[in-house]
């Protein structure tokens, strides 16, 4: 280890409602608020797609905002007025597309941005994927940040390029198969892939953290979203949001967790940052849980579909996030300057 000073670090589980971005915010911010006096930590990490869950629904479609929006401007606002750092992610415009984006905002204004590398299924129906390398130099900590979103967390190629940080932050909104799809012949399937997906999550952070060979930070949303089946709308996919919020040590122990049951809340603990040996290989296959023939199954065909579905909106200009400014911003922005955060101070 690096013989660096123990960081402590808080992260929030949030049962966030669908499409309702503003309302999400707001209820966001109490949690990050709560967190704060509760754990007086450093670091503050709420999950990715933390205006709204993930899933397929047709509220999705106005839930992006601008790059540099609501969720920028909240997170960014209560790094500096809370004197941490604080990470999570959104659905943002950025340029002539949108992404998942994920923000790391530092107190003196400074912030780091990621893009998701790969939209998860019907995620590809909103945004598109980016091919930065999610790290950063966090200057509040001294620390090489690792940014990780959603299922960037399963592929080996995620642990791969952030081999070498000092911490990975970030989030994921995993939900469910669909309970309620209970006829003969798909409530046996359903449990058991259910209860697969269940496993793979509670797993996945320990495993993640042993394969970079750093700490790790996973927040993770909870609770019930109530969805549609990408292929045909009109089905419902009533689910829920999967929960397992962990910090895990370098070697994968498991220092603090929100489980499903646990349901909405936020946990903290200390971790000594730095990279070491990692603890498990590398192997090449694409995933670092063994996904079923459904997953597979569905990650392909959704993929395509929403790719094809993303594309063609776009063309016909049908996006509700067409109609902006397409305005940007970079990766790296640098610290603000201090007469401009006592504007910021005196007016919000």
């Amino acid at each position: 280890m690096s013989g660096r000073a123990p960081v402590r670090i808080a992260a929030v589980q949030p049962h966030l409602a669908l499409g309702e971005v503003e309302r999400n915010l707001v209820h966001l911010e109490d949690l990050i608020r709560d967190a704060h006096r509760e754990h007086d930590p450093q670091v503050i990490v709420v999950p990715e797609a933390c205006t709204s869950p993930n899933v397929f629904n047709v509220k999705l479609r106005g839930a992006a905002r601008p790059v540099d929006g609501a969720a920028f401007q909240l997170l960014t606002r209560l790094a500096r007025e809370l004197d941490v750092v604080v990470a999570g992610g959104s659905l943002s415009r950025r340029g002539k597309d949108t992404y998942g984006t994920y923000l790391l905002a530092e107190p003196d204004g400074r912030a780091h941005l990621h893009d998701k590398d790969i939209p998860t299924a019907w995620e590809n129906h909103y945004y598109r994927g980016g091919d930065d390398e999610g790290r950063a130099h966090c200057t509040a900590l001294g620390l090489d940040v690792g940014m990780a979103s959603g299922w960037e967390w399963a592929r080996f190629r995620t642990a791969d390029r952030l081999r070498g940080v000092d911490l990975v932050l970030g989030g994921m909104c995993w939900p469910s198969f669909p309970l309620n799809w209970t006829a003969p012949g798909l409530a046996w399937w359903v449990r058991r892939e259910h209860a697969i997906w269940r496993r793979q999550c509670r797993e996945l952070p320990a495993q993640f953290a042993r394969l970079v060979g750093a700490p790790i930070v996973h927040a993770a949303h909870v609770g019930p979203v109530d969805a549609q089946f990408p292929a045909i709308p009109a089905i419902p996919w009533r689910t829920q949001m999967l929960g397992e919020t962990q910090i895990c040590a370098a070697d994968g122990t498991v220092l603090a967790r929100l489980t499903l049951e646990d349901g909405e809340g936020h946990v903290a603990a200390e971790v000594t940052p730095g990279s070491v040996a990692p603890a498990d290989p590398m192997t090449d296959r694409f995933w670092i849980p063994v996904m079923t023939a459904s997953t597979h199954a569905a990650w392909h065909v959704m993929n395509a579909q929403g790719r094809v579905d993303y594309t063609l909106k776009k063309l016909r200009g049908k996006h509700e996030w067409q109609s902006w400014p397409a305005g940007d911003l970079p990766d790296e922005l640098p610290p603000v300057p201090d007469e401009q955060a006592q504007h910021f101070a005196t007016t919000r």
